[in-house]
């Protein structure tokens, strides 16, 4: 059996797969550019999902298996996967903690206005009138209501918040005070104090943010995005900003990634920037190969039953 990795990972982790799997053998390349010279030989591939095409799944002729060491698989070609019936698993649940702390972080930061402070700082300024608020006591709105999601709720319990959250189903789910269904999340508005968003990138969350959502948010809202980018236009949440509509912006994800250099976003100030680094973390390759494990030793028992089967007809 040939696994086949376009994912870099340590030596240290290289090491331990081949001692623990001493009859498959294991390719370790640093790109797809320079995997691409095996690919035809791989029978399961271990990538970050993005750097696959078209093309080089015709070219994988034998592959059965794509583990995508990340949770996103939005720019996946899922045709040609779902062609082949390629069996497609993700990393999905480990970034819960990371991102669950800097969405808590973020918005503790804009109450407690920390840019002013860190502006006071460096201007040598003593100013205690820097207005302070509290998060304890809020009303959060959570929208996707998976383990990222689920993680934010737990910690918004720790502060005694009014936790609400939006799914597909509206079913129940832990943490949460109140869960409604996606066409229901405009009712919950005007009770949220913050949205926070970690909404997948699909066909049914494209723009699904719009600026009469905005309207329906009190002026004292902050809005916090770290699920994808295209659910909401950039010029709509600068006009909310703008239009007083909400009073704050924390975004970690956008449309086009790197935020260009000349985008009104870095210079609006009431506009939270940051490069798509929410769930960055230094376990991430241990957990996310944690899961590989699982399922590999799955496929190799010859079972069914795996870790974070994605359905690619639903590009999640």
């Amino acid at each position: 059996m040939n696994i086949l990795f376009s994912a870099k990972v340590s030596e240290k982790h290289r090491t331990r797969l081949r001692e623990h799997y001493p009859d498959v053998t294991f390719t370790f390349c640093k790109n797809m550019d320079e995997a691409q010279t095996h690919i035809d030989r791989a029978e399961i591939l271990v990538t970050f999902g993005e750097d696959l095409t078209t093309e080089l799944i015709s070219q994988a002729s034998q592959l059965k298996w794509i583990m995508v060491l990340s949770a996103g698989i939005d720019k996946m070609p899922f045709d040609a996967i779902s062609d082949r019936q390629i069996l497609v698993t993700n990393a999905r649940g480990i970034h819960k903690y990371p991102m669950a702390e800097y969405a808590i972080s973020m918005l503790l930061q804009v109450n407690r206005q920390a840019k002013q402070l860190m502006e006071n700082e460096q201007a040598n300024k003593w100013d205690r009138s820097v207005r302070m608020q509290e998060i304890t006591g809020k009303t959060i709105l959570i929208a996707g209501t998976g383990s990222i999601g689920q993680e934010v709720a737990r910690l918004a319990n720790a502060f005694r918040m009014k936790v609400y959250g939006v799914n597909r189903s509206g079913q129940p789910v832990e943490y949460f005070d109140q869960v409604a269904k996606q066409n229901a999340f405009e009712t919950l508005l005007p009770e949220a104090d913050f949205v926070v968003s970690v909404l997948p990138s699909t066909r049914e969350t494209k723009d699904f943010y719009t600026y009469d959502h905005f309207r329906k948010m009190p002026e004292h809202a902050v809005f916090l995005n770290m699920g994808r980018g295209d659910v909401v236009s950039g010029e709509v949440i600068l006009k909310a900003v703008r239009e007083g509509e909400i009073a704050h912006a924390v975004l970690d994800v956008f449309e086009e990634e790197p935020l260009p250099e000349d985008h009104p976003f870095w210079e609006e100030e009431n506009v939270t920037v940051t490069p798509h680094l929410s769930g960055v973390s230094p376990y991430y390759q241990r957990r996310a190969l944690e899961i590989f494990e699982q399922n590999l030793q799955t496929y190799l028992d010859g079972g069914t039953d795996y870790v974070n089967k994605m359905d690619v007809t639903r590009g999640y």
